[in-house]
């Protein structure tokens, strides 16, 4: 991958979706894949209807973005479908990365257990669920930002080591 990565960030709130929350964790996910050399192309606010969360990624898929972030939508809410809206869209699983996410907040607080984010591919993107906190939104590409750029070269065909 010769030039900058792009990405989208899609935050998923009910209340956000109508202007009752402010969006900390997007502009959180915006400011650290710019630290990353990662260059952010899209970014939207919606709500948490799965069907919407899996149309906006197959739209920004079609778009040929490298990376898709998603932050919210991961709990144990009756509300929080994004893995799920996720799931319906990759072709094929990276536990590795939410595993990673996972272990690395869990020195922080035992919440991060019951974070059910999943990251996955679909054609030549990569799609990363985080949470919707601004704090584990930043802990988790932290936790990433070792590994995030050579994924996002592998799954672009850059295969030589």
């Amino acid at each position: 991958m010769t030039e900058s990565p792009t990405a989208a960030v899609l935050t998923l709130s009910d209340l956000g979706a109508a202007g009752l929350r402010e969006d900390t964790s997007g502009p959180a996910i915006r400011e650290r894949l710019a630290q990353l050399g990662i260059t952010v192309s899209e970014h939207a606010i919606q709500s948490d209807d799965p069907d919407a969360i899996a149309a906006r990624l197959r739209e920004w898929i079609a778009q040929g973005l490298d990376l898709i972030v998603t932050t919210g939508g991961t709990g144990f809410g009756p509300r929080d479908n994004t893995p799920e809206a996720t799931q319906r869209v990759i072709e094929r699983e990276a536990p590795g990365l939410a595993e990673l996410m996972r272990a690395e907040g869990l020195r922080k607080t035992p919440m991060a257990a019951l974070s059910r984010g999943i990251c996955g591919i679909a054609g030549r993107t990569l799609i990363v669920n985080l949470p919707g906190s601004e704090r584990a939104v930043r802990e988790n590409l932290d936790a990433l930002a070792s590994v995030l750029p050579h994924a996002l070269q592998l799954i672009a065909g850059d295969t030589e080591h």
